[in-house]
């Protein structure tokens, strides 16, 4: 006697039937940025921007991944044609072990020799330095974008906060406008 097999056709998955992802981490998968130095833009007129990778210790990249950065007091340095990276401050990995990073060490910057140079007689010039405005996951790297900066005095300060508190009225004004014609 003969078996009969039933074969079963499946049919491809059709667009109503997607997979749902599995929620990942904002800050790893590139959506947030890990660290963001506010206080950056308020003390300082920030010139040209770059994209420097961070030689780190898989604490510290863990750590990051926490949300444990502050680059509030970091700035750049070139020395030696190298760039550094002084006063981030990592916190320690919650897991780690008696291996853990130091918090505020100072980390290397990967820079191509060309914009090492360029950075260089940039921040030679009297008033400019290098200041971190971000650190973010790129592709799974930890990048840190610099800025080369001039220091504002306090007058620059006021007349920024009134160009912005002017916008801000400007802004709310054409906002009632626009409500006050939609009735």
């Amino acid at each position: 006697m003969a078996r009969q097999t039933s074969h079963v056709i499946v049919q491809p998955d059709t667009p109503s039937q997607k997979k749902v992802a599995r929620p990942r981490d904002p800050v790893a998968s590139g959506e947030r940025d890990a660290a963001h130095n506010r206080a950056a833009s308020h003390n300082y007129f920030l010139l040209e921007r770059f994209e420097a990778g961070v030689a780190l210790r898989g604490t510290e990249v863990k750590s990051i991944r926490e949300g444990k950065a502050n680059l509030k007091d970091a700035y750049g340095l070139i020395k030696d044609d190298e760039a550094f990276l002084l006063n981030l401050h990592i916190g320690p990995y919650s897991h780690g072990n008696i291996s853990n990073h130091d918090e505020t060490r100072t980390r290397k910057l990967l820079l191509h020799r060309e914009e090492v140079r360029k950075l260089h007689s940039k921040t030679q010039i009297k008033g400019h330095t290098l200041i971190p405005t971000r650190l973010y996951f790129k592709h799974g790297r930890i990048k840190c974008e610099l800025a080369v900066a001039k220091g504002k005095q306090d007058w620059d300060k006021r007349e920024t906060e009134k160009r912005r508190e002017a916008d801000r009225e400007a802004r709310s004004a054409i906002n009632d406008s626009k409500r006050r014609n939609q009735r």
